[in-house]
């Protein structure tokens, strides 16, 4: 449990460390941006960043590391000091001066420090008033042994709460001894310092302007008041602090309500208020995320079946679809919603525009992944009909056969046999050539691909074989019947060879087609030129036919009754 626990910490920390280096980068582009309009936008974005991390970094001492009291201080110290970090600037500016303590804002800064709680810096500061100013330096080096004395619970420290709250009972006496006995009356600034170690509210609140905002009081009253204070009793400081830095002035922010509902433990108000107040989803969905990881989500469902932290992933990932490139990482988040996931994928796939082919590609390749068959089918066809639509008609039988869609498929068959028809050869022979089992999708492509294996067997020469498949195309009605007087010429070479190829029944039978192919020869109608022209040639080929078949037959009966004779 403590090794999970560890290492969702560290997630966390790393979400925040992408966060911040996002905020130094936007920084960055802000401060070199020549428009004041574009430099004021990315300014606001850097706003939006930081609060976010602010946000992030409260949920994760509260609901990941779960402080226990003591630790949580201390956490809620670190958390002010790394979002109120003004001070550092300020600091050096201080110290870089000629003469520091005579710098204007010398007791600014030693009050913010006092205020974070960073008391060995501010001890160094009064030495260095000390030093220059011996009527006060009596009075700085007591306040300064009142810090350097003050108890706090130390990381590696084994002390005992209860030893602590001894101590420090102890501490705040004297503390308060030295203010009764006007030691440093003489000197408003170091009383006031004083009386904010005491933890005095109206000492704390005429800092207003140096705490800045409600939560850095809300700390500094905590470390000075209640050093031990339990997580659960965390909302009633947190609210009350509110209303006493605000003081009935103003409103509270929607940063304020989600900080708020956090010292409040109510997780699902800070992820509903995050969820209103900032421009997208991404900080919802990873932060429910990692708080569902912790296991501090599995009672809230949702109404429509899925859970919170799946509805949150849900919208991210669809926002990302909308991104001409970033839905690629919409498909990871939805492959990690397990009821809905798959669904809303499927959906969001179809919409994508595909406009170049590589773009298909990858959304093929996406698919396939995952089995999603349908989307699959759809998409080849979708490029299959580009593709004919281009006249690249490789491709699109390409594409129809990764469908698996044979009615397609007929289609590019009969534009390639149209294409050869016209042309005289065939394109994209090395697709063709490699059909293998491919070719079973539809009778047109068996076809396509037994005619283009009859045309390389004739180039091999080995015309038995060849003239086997061409008849075979014929009587199996595989081929379309506008085909056949193409296959019919195509026996032509072969009946005038030396040797005799067809037998006298293989003859009969081409004989038999051909007779059927003139008897079906339709009315047209009223003749034209070009159509009687048509005609003319396709009489020539017929009477061509003809002679070459009988001519055929008759080498072939003297053959075969010789072969019989002997």
């Amino acid at each position: 449990m403590a090794s999970r626990q560890s290492l969702l910490v560290r997630v966390s920390k790393n979400y925040r460390s992408v966060i911040r280096a996002c905020m130094e980068e936007m920084h960055q582009v802000a401060i070199a941006a020549k428009d004041p309009a574009s430099g004021c936008q990315f300014s606001s974005q850097v706003s939006i960043l930081s609060a976010m991390e602010l946000i992030w970094n409260l949920c994760e001492i509260l609901f990941i590391e779960v402080a226990p009291a003591g630790p949580l201080l201390l956490h809620l110290l670190d958390w002010v000091r790394l979002h109120v970090c003004e001070v550092d600037t300020l600091s050096a500016d201080v110290l870089g001066s000629e003469n520091p303590n005579k710098h204007e804002s010398f007791w600014n800064l030693v009050t913010i420090l006092v205020l974070q709680g960073r008391l060995d810096e501010a001890r160094q500061m009064l030495s260095k008033e000390a030093d220059a100013n011996p009527a006060s330096a009596g009075m700085c080096r007591i306040l300064g042994e009142l810090m350097r004395t003050m108890p706090i619970l130390s990381p590696g420290n084994t002390q005992t709460l209860t030893e602590l709250e001894l101590k420090w009972q102890h501490w705040c006496e004297e503390c308060e001894r030295h203010l009764q006995d006007g030691t440093f009356a003489a000197s408003p600034r170091l009383e006031s310092l004083c009386k904010i170690m005491l933890g005095d509210e109206v000492a704390l609140l005429e800092q207003k302007e140096l705490l800045s905002n409600w939560y850095h009081f809300l700390v500094t009253r905590l470390l000075y008041s209640h050093p031990t204070v339990k997580p659960i009793d965390l909302h009633f400081y947190a609210q009350s602090s509110l209303d006493m830095f605000l003081g009935g002035e103003s409103n509270p922010e929607p940063l304020d309500n989600i900080l708020l509902a956090a010292f409040e433990f109510d997780i699902h108000q800070v992820i509903k208020e995050c969820s209103i107040a900032l421009s997208n989803w991404w900080f919802v969905a990873h932060l429910t995320d990692l708080l569902d990881h912790c296991r501090l989500l599995q009672s809230h469902n949702l109404y429509f079946g899925s859970n919170m932290r799946e509805f949150l992933l849900l919208e991210y990932a669809s926002g990302l679809f909308a991104h001409h490139s970033l839905w690629q990482l919409g498909v990871d988040y939805f492959d990690y919603c397990p009821e809905l996931g798959r669904v809303s994928l499927e959906l969001h796939i179809e919409r994508i525009p595909l406009n170049t082919e590589q773009k298909a590609l990858k959304v093929l390749r996406i698919c396939e992944q995952r089995q999603m068959t349908e989307q699959v089918r759809s998409i080849c066809k979708i490029l299959a009909m580009k593709a004919v639509r281009n006249n690249r008609l490789g491709s699109a039988l390409s594409w129809s056969i990764r469908a698996k869609d044979a009615a397609f498929a007929t289609l590019v068959s009969d534009r390639f046999l149209k294409d050869y028809c016209e042309r005289g050869c065939f394109s994209d022979l090395d697709l063709i050539d490699n059909l293998g089992p491919a070719m079973m999708l539809s009778d047109r492509l068996t076809f396509l691909g037994k005619y283009r294996e009859f045309h390389r067997l004739y180039g091999e020469k080995r015309f038995s074989d060849a003239a086997s498949l061409l008849l075979s195309l014929m009587t199996s009605q595989i081929a379309p019947h506008s085909f056949w007087m193409t296959l019919l010429t195509d026996a032509l070479p072969l009946l005038e060879q030396k040797q005799v190829i067809f037998s006298a029944d293989q003859t009969y039978e081409l004989m038999r087609c051909l007779e059927n192919l003139t008897s079906r020869k339709p009315d047209c109608g009223e003749p034209d030129t070009q159509r009687l022209q048509e005609d003319d040639i396709e009489t020539t080929k017929v009477d061509m036919l003809r002679l070459a078949l009988a001519r055929n037959l008759a080498r072939a009966i003297i053959r075969e009754g010789s072969l019989e004779g002997s």
